[in-house]
């Protein structure tokens, strides 16, 4: 199959890549699975559902409910938002092998309100889920935005309107403007398609605020750019976890003390933690970064600097104060 070739200044030889950041090297990856040690995590999680979220969310109120992972619905303008969902009980191309799911959704599927547009950050398996976005597709038909290279996989599971955008392209959509921000991730969903398509993350451009939703990604001087770009923000969603090995994966993954550094750097009004408790994706334990994360802020006497949600738990975003720090 021919490989698709764009003009970016991220894009070299067929493949993209991080600027000013190289590459992981072989070697690296088979000494971590060599050495791989997995922290504690449950074999099973019970969850008492909180009540489903409202149809709609009108004018400049902001809500955010935590499914879990990188799965947030987003409320705002009359539209419902949609990131990265993932409702399978694997993060994999098959059913019986991958990383499997410790901690189900906080929102059966069934009681999600309409979706009109879904963001996805990359094509890994754990937020391009195919089997939850046929169902949102079949269901509701909703807009779809995601970074270069991966429109034609969406195009395969039935969706119609797909925008593809490159790093700091955006796009109208009814009550907001989604713009696609850099992020410091890579992307593959087979050993011979690695960063073959773009990573990203995404700003939604709100009369109630610029709302953004960082995707994967490691800590990186696209913080600065995003806030000097976007600021006021009023809600930042960020990444903690699978974050061990931080030799290893420190060039795609935060760790919990770089997420409160990079909320510090957007100045956000809000931020709210994501990517953590789900899915036993590298060394770090099922609690690990929600324990370092709070004791991170509580050494900097900031308790709720960053808010850690519970599966299903939906919060009202307060309106930016723009003296806050």
């Amino acid at each position: 199959m021919s490989q698709l070739r764009w003009e970016s200044d991220h894009f070299r030889d067929g493949r993209f890549f991080n600027p000013g950041v190289p590459p992981h090297r072989f070697s690296q990856l088979l000494k971590w699975i060599i050495r791989r040690k997995v922290g504690p995590w449950r074999t099973s999680f019970s969850l008492v559902a909180p009540p489903p979220p409202s149809a709609r969310v009108n004018g400049g109120e902001v809500r955010a409910t935590f499914v879990n992972h990188s799965t947030f619905l987003i409320q705002t303008e009359g539209q419902n938002i949609l990131t990265d969902p993932i409702w399978s009980e694997r993060a994999s191309p098959v059913s019986f092998l991958g990383p499997k799911r410790h901690r189900p959704p906080g929102i059966a599927f069934d009681d999600l309100p309409a979706i009109d547009t879904v963001l996805i950050s990359h094509n890994h398996y754990d937020h391009l889920d195919v089997p939850t976005l046929k169902k949102i597709q079949a269901r509701d038909a909703p807009a779809i935005f995601c970074p270069l290279g991966v429109a034609r996989l969406l195009g395969e599971i039935g969706f119609q309107q797909i925008y593809e955008l490159d790093w700091w392209q955006s796009q109208m959509r009814p009550g907001l403007r989604v713009h696609c921000v850099p992020a410091q991730h890579f992307s593959s969903r087979t050993p011979f398609d690695r960063n073959r398509t773009l990573w990203c993350g995404w700003m939604l451009e709100a009369a109630g605020g610029n709302l953004f939703f960082a995707g994967d990604t490691g800590f990186g001087h696209h913080f600065a750019a995003i806030r000097n770009k976007f600021e006021p923000i009023r809600l930042a969603l960020l990444p903690i976890g699978a974050f061990k090995p931080e030799w290893f994966m420190g060039p795609v993954h935060m760790t919990p003390e770089q997420a409160v550094e990079a909320c510090r750097i957007l100045q956000a009004g809000t931020s709210i933690a994501m990517h953590f408790g789900t899915f036993a994706l590298a060394d770090d334990g099922e609690t690990e970064p929600v324990d370092r994360l709070s004791k991170c802020l509580s050494t900097m006497h900031e308790p709720d600097l960053v808010w850690v949600l519970k599966e299903g738990e939906g919060r009202r975003i307060p309106v930016q104060k723009l003296d806050k720090r």
